[in-house]
């Protein structure tokens, strides 16, 4: 643990600045886009529009966030069930795994807190915004598990396929941003859109509502196994090679890796 520790602290920062600043993004772009007095709140009156608006703004945060210096040196996880599912092929070490998660869990709460200082509770706590919580939709909790398990297998599968694809691999980040923003536009209604336990904590945090973290908690890691075991089972010709996002650059890797694609 403190060989881990000691040797991988910089990619576990790195991991829960990713996350932090995703949060910073989601609560940014929810003010703006949710807030009742905001101007571009009122100038996009359709609620289609503001959610395509939002997954834009937040596929494209994750793209910056996969191809940084950083992301690119951590391999941009920036989510738990990525970790553990990564963890269950066999390319993160455990330790790495349990530090991981627990940056990522402390970055997305920071990353709310910092959103807070800057927007304001007034802002921030006001129910058009609530924290840029994850709640089931109008559907319930099961149709909400449902979508987030599905959600999760579909981006587990696209990464799992395009980043261990020789000529598409360099473009992992930007399949996985461009499913951000079709997810967060078309499914957030159903379930909010979370497919990452460490997301749906920062905010409940400071809402203080963790009746459906269990759900957040769960489909998500559930779905990406199941991914995970599909590609093992079906597509045996392309093994996995890393557990890295985006692993073109130079950067240090610091798991079970047999190489770049």
């Amino acid at each position: 643990m403190l060989a881990a520790l000691t040797d991988h602290w910089p990619e576990y920062l790195m991991e829960a600045a990713g996350l932090g600043l995703f949060m910073v993004s989601a609560c940014l772009f929810a003010t703006l886009l949710e807030y009742p007095s905001s101007a571009l709140r009122r100038a996009i009156p359709s609620s289609f529009g503001r959610r395509a608006l939002m997954g834009l703004a937040m596929g494209l945060t994750a793209v910056a966030i996969i191809y940084s210096p950083w992301g690119q040196r951590s391999g941009a996880h920036i989510n738990p069930a990525t970790t553990w599912t990564f963890f269950r092929l066999g390319k993160v070490h455990a330790w790495d795994a349990f530090f991981y998660t627990l940056f990522q869990f402390a970055g997305a709460a920071a990353g709310v807190a910092i959103s807070l200082a800057v927007l304001g509770r007034k802002r921030l706590a006001d129910p058009s915004v609530g924290y840029v919580q994850t709640l089931p939709g109008s559907r319930g909790p099961a149709v909400a598990f449902a979508v987030e398990l599905l959600m999760a297998f579909g981006m587990m599968t696209l990464v799992l396929g395009v980043s261990n694809d020789h000529d598409l691999a360099p473009y992992t980040g930007v399949f996985a941003g461009v499913l951000v923003a079709l997810f967060i536009a078309l499914l957030a209604p159903h379930s909010g859109m979370s497919i990452n336990p460490a997301r749906t904590f920062g905010s409940a945090v400071f809402a203080k509502r963790f009746s459906f973290f269990w759900l957040y908690a769960t489909a998500p890691v559930l779905g990406m196994l199941l991914a995970a075991e599909a590609h093992a089972r079906l597509d045996v010709s392309r093994a996995v090679r890393c557990a890295k996002l985006n692993h073109m650059g130079e950067s240090r890797c610091i798991f079970i890796c047999d190489g770049k694609p």
